[in-house]
C-alpha cells in the first residue's frame, strides 16, 4: 500500500515517534524509507551570522547518521537520508514529489530555533500542499506499532471523505483494522439562528442516514464491514473525542 515513506525529522519526541511509526510499518509490511531533515535559514539573520548557517547544517548532517544507525539497528531495515536546506514544509513537500512518496510521516510539532522543523503551521501547510497522503503521528513512541486495528472515518458523502474511506478499507484488509464510520449533524441553529423543528430534526436525521448507508455501500463492496455513528455538533469535538480508534 506505501511503498515509499517520507518522514519529516528535526530529533525532537514527536518527530521521533513519527520515525518510530513509519519505520514499524516497513519493517511489518516492506517499502523504502525516507528522512529528510531541513535546516531553515533566515536571510536577514545569516546577514548579521553567516557562521550559523555552518553550524547548522553540521548539527543537521549529524542528526542524519545517527538516526539513519539507530533505524538500521533497532528496526534492520534502511533508510535513506536527506539533508536539506529551505523551508520546512517547502521541503517536505518537494522532496516527497521528487521521490514519489507514497506517505509523508510528520510528528504534532517540533523544535523552535536552532532545531525547528515541525511546528504545528509546517504540519498544517504539509497537509495543504501534499502531494500524497500525510499520517501525523501524536501518540508516544510507546504506542508507534506500525499496525492499525481501529480506524474512525468521518464522512459526509464528498469525494474527500470517500477517498478516506477507501485508504480505511486498504488498511483493514492488510491489518484486519476495525472501521467505524463517523457522520456529525451541524448545528445549523447555532450557525444561522433558526429554530429546529421536530421535522427539520428528522429530516438532518434521515439525511444522515443516507450518508452514513452510502459508506456502507461503498465499504461492502470491497469485502469490508463498518461500524457507524451519528452525532450531532462541532464536528472537530465530535471526531476528537478520546478512544481506542
Amino acid at each position: 500500500m506505501y511503498e515509499k515513506i517520507l518522514v519529516g525529522f528535526d530529533d525532537s519526541l514527536h518527530s521521533r515517534a513519527a520515525l518510530i511509526e513509519a519505520s514499524n510499518w516497513i519493517k511489518r509490511h516492506g517499502g523504502k524509507l525516507i528522512l529528510t531533515h531541513a535546516v531553515f535559514f533566515d536571510t536577514e539573520e545569516f546577514g548579521i551570522a553567516p557562521a550559523q548557517s555552518e553550524k547548522r547544517l553540521k548539527v543537521g548532517e549529524k542528526i542524519c547518521v545517527q538516526t539513519k544507525e539507530m533505524v538500521t539497528t533497532e528496526f534492520g531495515i534502511d533508510v535513506q537520508t536527506l539533508l536539506c536546506e529551505g523551508d520546512p514544509s517547502n521541503v517536505i513537500v518537494d522532496v516527497a514529489s521528487e521521490n514519489k512518496a507514497d506517505l509523508i510521516v510528520l510528528g504534532t510539532y517540533g523544535r523552535k530555533g536552532l532545531n525547528r522543523l515541525l511546528m504545528g503551521s509546517v504540519t498544517s501547510q504539509v497537509i495543504l500542499d501534499s502531494p500524497s497522503d500525510v499520517l501525523i503521528v501524536k501518540k508516544p513512541c510507546s504506542k508507534c506499532t506500525g499496525e492499525y486495528k481501529s480506524i474512525l472515518v468521518p464522512f459526509d458523502g464528498s469525494a474527500f471523505s470517500k477517498m478516506s474511506l477507501n485508504r480505511a478499507i486498504q488498511l483493514s484488509h492488510i491489518d484486519g483494522a476495525e472501521i467505524t464510520v463517523l457522520y456529525v449533524i451541524p448545528r445549523y441553529e447555532e450557525m444561522i439562528d433558526f429554530f429546529k423543528s421536530d421535522s427539520i430534526n428528522n429530516s438532518l436525521h434521515e439525511e444522515a442516514k443516507k450518508i452514513v448507508d452510502g459508506a456502507v455501500y461503498l465499504a461492502s463492496i470491497q469485502g469490508v464491514t463498518v461500524k457507524t455513528e451519528i452525532d450531532k455538533g462541532h464536528a472537530a469535538d465530535k471526531i476528537n473525542v478520546p478512544g481506542d480508534k
